[in-house]
């Protein structure tokens, strides 16, 4: 089992309610697919550095997991279907917890 860590951005004008609905889904996913969610930090409403979709806020959302290589690629299929994730990063893991390099850039 691997460890990965997705960062998402949502769109500011979602509702807190719709917002956990989409990363319910996407921890339904993670464990359909022989995963296990390790961690949910809720980072909050930011400021971006430049606009995305026209937008100069999102919130963010990190999820921390460990699974097999394929779960991935079938979570980040799905975040691409969500209309109000802007943006995604996934990263996979060392044993340390530090970065070991990007496996997913959208």
């Amino acid at each position: 089992m691997r460890r990965f860590e997705t960062l998402l951005l949502f769109s500011p004008e979602l509702s807190s309610e719709n917002r956990n609905a989409i990363l319910s889904g996407f921890k339904a996913i993670i464990e359909r697919e022989g995963g296990k969610v390790a961690e949910e930090d809720l980072w909050g409403m930011r400021d971006l550095a430049y606009p995305v979709q026209k937008q100069m806020r999102g919130y963010y959302v990190r999820l921390e997991y460990t699974g097999p290589g394929a779960l991935v690629a079938e979570l980040e299929r799905n975040i691409r279907i969500a209309e109000n994730v802007f943006k995604f990063l996934t990263v996979k893991l060392d044993e340390g917890g530090a970065d070991a390099g990007a496996e997913e850039v959208a």
